[in-house]
Formats: C-alpha cells, structure tokens, sequence
C-alpha cells in the first residue's frame, strides 16, 4: 500500500524542485491548474496542498473540503473530491508532459505519471479517477 504525506509549506519549493528539477515552474506547475480549470467549472484558483508518496511519487490538490464537477474529453462526467480531483489533473498533466522533446521533462513526468498511478489504486475514489483519466 502507498502511502502520503503532506509537504510543510516550508519545504515545498526544494521537495517539487527534488521531483521536477527546473520544470516544475515552467511547465509542470501551470499546467496543472489549466487542466484544472479545463475539466471543472467548479475550479477557480485557490491554494494546494503539496502530496509526497512513499514510492517517491508526487501529486498537488486543492487544500478545499468542496467537490469538483468534472467533465472530462473520454466522457466521464461525475463529481469528485478536491484530493482525487488533484490526482486527475495531477495524471493528465503527466501523462501530456511525458511527450515532450526535452527528454529531462519527460521522463521525469512519466515517472510521476506511474508512481501516481500506483497510489491510486489504494485512492477511496479509484475508481472514478480511473475513469476520468482513462
């Protein structure tokens, strides 16, 4: 089983920069909240909690006891929490990352993208984060 912890706020630049490097501003970051904002209409910024998994995985989800309306490109449409909601944009901004050029940006997102994956078959909301990110 896989496990989280969250990251205190005084550590969060240097653990995302440990996991991403240079790329976690630029463009992992970003992208994060524009699939976010992309799949909910519910979404409108706020502050995220920073997840690091003990398989040296990482994920961001909005620090927020609200639920997210999602509709996703695959058909999904259903509700979920700020923790899988983060997951899923967390798993798409990967997934999309890992096909860049910049071999470092890559592979580094598609690492990210499998040591989520991994947590989130022990997630109470598999799934439906299965489904919208499938």
């Amino acid at each position: 089983m896989t496990t989280r912890m969250m990251v205190p706020t005084e550590k969060r630049v240097r653990h995302a920069a440990e996991i991403f490097g240079r790329y976690f501003s630029y463009p992992v970051e970003p992208t994060i909240y524009t699939v976010a904002d992309r799949l909910s209409a519910d979404y409108g910024g706020g502050y995220w909690a920073f997840w690091a998994l003990d398989n040296q995985g990482f994920y961001m989800a909005p620090d927020t006891e609200e639920t997210f309306s999602v509709i996703c490109e695959n058909g999904f449409e259903g509700s979920l929490s700020a923790d899988a909601f983060g997951i899923a944009c967390c798993l798409y901004t990967y997934s999309n990352l890992s096909f860049q050029k910049d071999p470092g940006l890559a592979c580094r997102c598609a690492e990210q993208y499998h040591r989520l994956r991994v947590y989130v078959y022990d997630h109470p909301e598999a799934e439906d984060i299965l489904r919208a990110t499938d």
